[in-house]
């Protein structure tokens, strides 16, 4: 046995990391000869220039410039916001403040994002399961059932991998229920698809709210680690007990900066108007496929489809890879059997993905595929 496995808590030693879509296909020496449309990411290239005068200094514990312009972005106070490296981050953050390990619980709503889980597995919190109804809008019985059970609850709008929004209604629902027990936090790294839909202004309302964002998604900034924990202030203060001293480096607190912008809000609103039209162009071409089950809404930068069986979801997936197209399968998520996702790249990539996919069709033996129950 290795000094790494004799030492370890015992949970770890099996546990299966977060699968990450570039952990389950490195890019290595092929990253731009692939079309990456499995990781919810933008399209294109990023230009960016950094001033590198003071690189030799350690970076403010959270950057002056950083926070006020995700302050005038957002519309809250500065004591509201919490830069962190990801909104991965926050979630981290979150567990490791409110959750006492090997005691406490969070509460998850499957299928949702993976995070949740694999932060609370490595604190030692439990994991309680509230799944998504069929129309994949919360449980509110199931999670009137775990109030007193949970300290920090994780509900995540627009939905990954779903796309759908949770209705504010339920939030609402949610929130009041679980006012004096639990934290009840909104996943809205996709928000800027549909911010109407935000809930960040019911923070003064909610003091049991906290709100996680990213400038991975609209903001085309994922190689740059960055994201904010939105919160009343008391909340911020404790969690910045916890955090790491430097969680923000100064060049990207720099290109951050620059990103929220006057000038790189134009971009965003422009960014977010064609990934929208191109989400909806993709979700009807998917509807008319002949292997294509329903495809689900969506208010974020991917669709989620179903096929009608297990052989027609490895051909769509194989089929794409074969060419170097690379799409996520969701099947192995609580409800989604069957199910693949395409994050919305640009126009181009995306004509690309649809004739590649007509044209295997077209060359698919003639056979009919036995569906699955």
């Amino acid at each position: 046995m290795s000094i790494a496995n004799k030492l370890a808590r015992t949970e770890l030693v099996d546990m299966i990391p977060y699968q990450s879509a570039r952990r389950l296909c490195s890019g290595g020496n092929e990253f731009h000869s692939k079309v990456w449309l499995n990781a919810n990411e933008a399209a294109g290239n990023g230009d960016y220039q950094i001033n590198s005068d003071c690189i030799n200094r350690y970076p403010d514990f959270q950057p002056e410039n950083l926070i006020n312009a995700y302050s005038q972005y957002s519309g809250l106070a500065t004591n509201e916001i919490l830069a962190t490296r990801g909104a991965d981050e926050g979630i981290e953050l979150l567990i490791r403040t409110f959750c006492q390990a090997y005691q406490d619980n969070i509460l998850i709503c499957p299928p949702t994002y993976g995070m949740y889980a694999i932060s609370a597995q490595n604190h030692g919190a439990g994991i309680i399961k509230v799944p998504l109804t069929d129309n994949c809008q919360l449980d509110l019985e199931g999670l009137r059932a775990q109030v007193g059970r949970v300290k920090v609850v994780f509900l995540c709008s627009p939905g990954n991998p779903t796309g759908n929004l949770l209705s504010q209604s339920s939030i609402k629902a949610a929130l009041d229920m679980f006012a004096d027990s639990a934290i009840v936090v909104v996943d809205e790294a996709y928000i800027e698809f549909c911010p109407k839909h935000s809930v960040a202004t019911w923070l003064k309302q909610y003091p049991q709210l906290v709100v996680l964002r990213t400038l991975s998604k609209a903001f085309a900034l994922a190689g740059l680690r960055c994201g904010f924990t939105l919160a009343n202030s008391d909340i911020i203060t404790m969690l910045s007990k916890v955090i790491a001293p430097y969680p923000i480096s100064a060049p990207v607190a720099e290109i951050a900066s620059k990103a929220l912008s006057s000038e790189g809000i134009t971009e965003v609103n422009a960014r977010v108007q064609t990934t929208n039209v191109l989400r909806e162009k993709l979700a009807d071409w998917l509807s008319t496929q002949p292997w294509c089950q329903s495809v689900f809404t969506s208010d974020a930068n991917f669709v989620l489809f179903r096929t009608h069986n297990t052989n027609e979801k490895n051909f769509v997936f194989e089929s794409l890879a074969e060419q170097d197209i690379l799409i996520r399968d969701q099947s192995k998520q609580m409800s989604l059997e069957h199910c693949l996702r395409i994050s919305i790249g640009s126009e181009d990539e995306l004509d690309n993905l649809k004739q590649t996919l007509i044209k295997a069709n077209e060359n698919k033996p003639a056979q009919t595929l036995e569906k699955e129950n």
